[in-house]
């Protein structure tokens, strides 16, 4: 059996980050803001604050920094919080200020990563409370935003969750079609052995017991308990009598979620982390210097 770190990325590539950045600045810019450039005086000096319009769990700041810097290393951008605090509704947060039209052309890009991680980070802190006192570990999937994966899945972390693999190439995740496909648990998991040299970790989805116990008998890394009921996955994870961790996987909400834990389970993962989380109400607002 692997350990969790085979299968748990924990990890931010700065690289990625900073390549998605770039790429929404170009996209926003392109070949000059205009109505900025027309408007302000190339000397023109702004400061501005981020401000909380309702609570939530803030993730971001490095990034909506990254974003401002990019255009220009002059801005000078400070935090009052740390990216995965929690902040209220009138909170001011962080302030920035420097060249007037490096802030106008940056913050749109800024504020929108801030929001979209910050509402990924505080959905995430909602089913990360609604488990705790029980084993189970809130992950993420790969219903990410094409493109903005990096940040998406760094969000889930700082709201407490944790990442689940990061694409096809980190881990293999054997689904009820590639089952289907070759005729069975048995023959995917042998295939897999006999052609991946780099030995990835294994995790199978299973959507019954009979699946449940074939999968124990070839001893994969994970198995993903599909769609299953409660009662269901309380008797898988009696079953399973802990020799291989159990991720329960379909439909999770924070109305289902601790009932799921409370079975037992390893691991939920839940798409609406990434796929439906609401972005956070945040403003930023700038003005002249004092």
């Amino acid at each position: 059996m692997m350990p969790q770190s085979a299968w748990l990325s924990t990890t931010v590539d700065l690289a990625e980050v900073e390549a998605i950045v770039r790429r929404a600045l170009a996209e926003d810019i392109g070949s000059g803001d205009v109505t900025t450039d027309s408007t302000l005086p190339a000397e023109a000096q702004l400061a501005g604050r981020f401000l909380a319009k309702q609570p939530g769990v803030v993730a971001g700041l490095a990034v909506a920094r990254l974003a401002f810097a990019l255009i220009d290393e002059r801005v000078q951008f400070s935090t009052r919080v740390t990216d995965g605090d929690r902040v209220e509704e009138g909170q001011v947060f962080a302030t920035m200020s420097g060249p007037g039209r490096a802030l106008l052309s940056a913050e749109r890009v800024a504020l929108n990563c801030l929001q979209r991680m910050s509402g990924i980070a505080t959905l995430t802190r909602r089913f990360v409370e609604a488990v705790q006192g029980t084993r189970a570990v809130i992950l993420d999937t790969r219903k990410t935003a094409p493109g903005l994966r990096a940040l998406d899945k760094w969000a889930v972390r700082l709201g407490g969750g944790q990442n689940h693999r990061s694409g096809l190439y980190d881990m293999v995740l054997i689904k009820d079609d590639h089952i289907a496909a070759v005729g069975g648990i048995t023959e995917a998991v042998r295939r897999v052995r006999a052609a991946d040299a780099q030995e990835h970790a294994i995790e199978v989805e299973v959507r019954n017991l009979v699946e449940l116990r074939e999968a124990l008998d070839v001893h994969v890394d994970r198995i993903l308990l599909d769609n299953m009921s409660v009662d269901e996955m309380r008797e898988a994870v009696r079953v399973a009598g802990g020799r291989t961790p159990l991720e329960a996987s379909g439909n999770m909400t924070l109305e289902n979620v601790a009932a799921v834990a409370a079975t037992g389970v390893d691991f939920i993962s839940v798409g609406a982390l990434t796929h439906s989380a609401p972005a956070l109400d945040i403003s930023l607002k700038l003005c002249a210097p004092a």
